[in-house]
């Protein structure tokens, strides 16, 4: 879903239009509504509660009082979307809480989570730095729920599975296997590292029951050595071993056939 807020001048002209509708329905105001209508007349048009809804709809739009300038810029974020082959719907009562967003917002939203639908939230605030004495600098930025985000994978029934599993065993190798982790995250690969001790068996097990197509094992041989073993867990292949700083492209050689990921 998406809005725009427009400029400040145009939002602080809106919310006098917005204020002195409030104000004439005041009484019929739920108890929420009528604290923002003192505090932040924008949100109360981000009410959920169901009987303030015909109260809203009969509101002043912002898109109405936006000037040209908005509106060219709002219409050029919606061909972008449109060329990206996004779907959209323009929300004319999305706002965001907070004063220095600008220009657009949006959420994203789905029909999957009931009432907590949101699953994440944004927009422009080119404002912010002035605000804290900086000068004005184009800036965006949102907010993800990540429990959301979970349960909407856990509703798809797809599962995830990681890149590599990597086992480590020895108090060196621990330490070692950190920084080897970071470096294959930083290349791409999405790395379960395992955490707490537990045999080589025992690690081995939950490298193969994560679906990782790759262990990467670090002991204090390994570790001493500047090297790791990698295991393919999907296919009959031999461990073997390399220098930390090739485990990247021998990774991506034995799942791509290419020192890259793609």
């Amino acid at each position: 879903q998406l809005n725009c807020l427009g400029s400040a001048a145009e939002r602080a002209a809106y919310r006098r239009s917005l204020v002195v509708y409030l104000q004439s329905v005041e009484e019929d105001l739920d108890e929420d509504s009528r604290r923002r209508l003192h505090t932040n007349p924008l949100r109360v048009l981000d009410s959920k509660n169901p009987a303030m809804q015909p109260l809203i709809a009969r509101a002043p739009r912002l898109l109405d009082a936006l000037g040209e300038e908005s509106l060219k810029h709002f219409e050029g974020v919606q061909a972008i979307l449109k060329d990206a082959g996004r779907q959209y719907e323009i929300n004319p009562r999305l706002v965001r809480g907070l004063d220095y967003y600008n220009l657009t917002v949006f959420e994203w939203v789905t029909d999957r989570l009931g009432a907590q639908g949101t699953v994440c939230a944004g927009g422009r605030y080119d404002g912010v730095l002035e605000q804290v004495g900086g000068k004005p600098a184009p800036a965006c930025g949102w907010a993800m729920g990540i429990e959301r985000l979970l349960a909407l994978v856990s509703d798809s029934g797809e599962r995830l599975c990681p890149d590599v599993y990597l086992v480590n065993q020895g108090e060196r190798a621990a330490r070692s296997a950190f920084r080897v982790a970071e470096a294959l995250r930083e290349a791409g690969f999405s790395v379960t590292q395992h955490c707490g001790g537990g045999s080589f068996k025992s690690q081995m097990k939950k490298a193969d029951a994560s679906g990782a197509p790759v262990a990467v094992i670090v002991g204090d041989e390994e570790a001493q050595a500047g090297e790791a073993s990698i295991k393919a867990l999907r296919e009959e292949r031999g461990q073997f071993r390399v220098p930390q700083e090739r485990l990247a492209d021998a990774i991506s050689d034995l799942l791509f056939g290419t020192g890259e990921k793609e």
